[in-house]
Parts: structure tokens; sequence; C-alpha cells
């Protein structure tokens, strides 16, 4: 199984890259977004998600750890093929598809290739409680909790460490993930240019009411 890829970039199509290591080329399906970040005879590493079939084996190929772990969450839902998974990537950011999916924002989701209406709103339903613990694994990732970092977030689409700490501070009060990623990232889009973490959380705790918190175990 291919985890990691690093050589010279030998060739870039419209969704795909060779990669040349030591004298071996390996072609790997990649989104726009990654694509973007790679030139022809420049040096690459990709994280790699291995797909094995009867008839074939392919490679998909990421810049950072977010934008794989989006990849594989989005491949979990009924529709979502790998293709239609880069097609979503292309569209988005990992730090927007946590705040579409957050904020049940299927417009945004459906203006991906291949991606209408009922399929945005599943993708939206099926990974609402999921994407809380994604935030919460990058801060980890980021943080080197629980073992070595990965690569450093690219500018191209990681999420937001901000409003994934914001999120870790409200799970640490009794909040789910799914409610506090929810609560932030409609309180993030509401706020404009670059905003600390302590004012995410107060957002976010405005968002969610102290009701809420009052409820929970």
């Amino acid at each position: 199984m291919i985890a990691k890829l690093s050589g010279l970039v030998d060739s870039v199509g419209d969704d795909w890259v060779v990669i040349d290591v030591n004298g071996v080329g390996y072609m790997v399906f990649c989104s726009s977004r990654t694509l973007g970040g790679l030139a022809v005879g420049e040096a690459a590493r990709l994280v790699i998600e291995t797909h094995v079939r009867e008839d074939h084996i392919h490679l998909y190929g990421f810049l950072d750890h977010a934008e794989r772990d989006w990849f594989k969450l989005l491949t979990t839902v009924q529709g979502v093929g790998a293709k239609v998974g880069l097609g979503i990537l292309s569209t988005l950011s990992s730090d927007e598809l946590v705040q579409a999916v957050a904020s049940a924002d299927k417009g945004a989701v459906s203006r991906a290739n291949g991606v209408g209406p009922k399929l945005a709103t599943r993708i939206v339903s099926e990974l609402k409680d999921k994407v809380g613990h994604l935030a919460l694994g990058h801060v980890a990732r980021v943080s080197g909790a629980g073992g070595a970092a990965g690569p450093p977030p690219s500018p191209h689409g990681a999420a937001r460490p901000e409003i994934a700490d914001a999120v870790s501070a409200l799970v640490n009060l009794g909040y789910t993930p799914s409610d506090a990623l929810g609560a932030v990232s409609r309180g993030a889009t509401s706020l404009d240019g670059d905003v600390t973490v302590e004012v995410l959380i107060r957002v976010g705790l405005s968002e969610l009411g102290p009701a809420d918190l009052g409820s929970r175990s």
C-alpha cells in the first residue's frame, strides 16, 4: 500500500500528475487544488490514498492530510466516487467544506461538478456528525498530539486552525463536536477579516446559548 510519494514532477494533466521517484513514474489523480501547487521539474511530496480494485490500482494524491481525510470522508457517502470526491475538493477548500457541511450549505457543495441538489443534501446530512471530529483531528495532527505531525497545512485548502481550536474549546465545555463546529462556522461567516480563537469561542457560545450548555453532560 502506497501512503506517500516524494520525487520530481514529470508531467501534469487535467486531473493527474506523474511523479518520478528514482526513475519510476507514478500516475496520481489529484484535485485541481493540489495540481495548482505542482510544477513540472520541481520536487513534490504527496500524501497518497491507494484504491485497489480487481481491474486497476489507482493512486490519489494530496498536498496535505486535511485534503486526504476529506477525500476519504466524502467517498463514504453513497453516490460520491473518487472522481466526484476530487471534483468537490477542486471546488471547495478543506476549510470551506468544514463550514459548508457544518452549516448545511447545500448550495456551496452543489457547485462541484457531478453534485446535484439531492447528492449535496445527502453529503451535508451524512457528514454533519463526522465533520466535528475531523476538525478536532486536525488540531491533534498540527500540534503533534499522539504522534508525529503530518505535513504542514498547505495554503490551498488546509482547515483554519483557529476554527478547530475554538471547536476544541467548546467540546471541552461539554458541547458535541458537530454542534460546536456548526455554531463556530456559522459565527465565522458573519465576521469580517481574520478573527481570534477567543472571538470564535464567544460567537460560538452566543450561537449555542447557555440553555444548551446546561442540558449537556
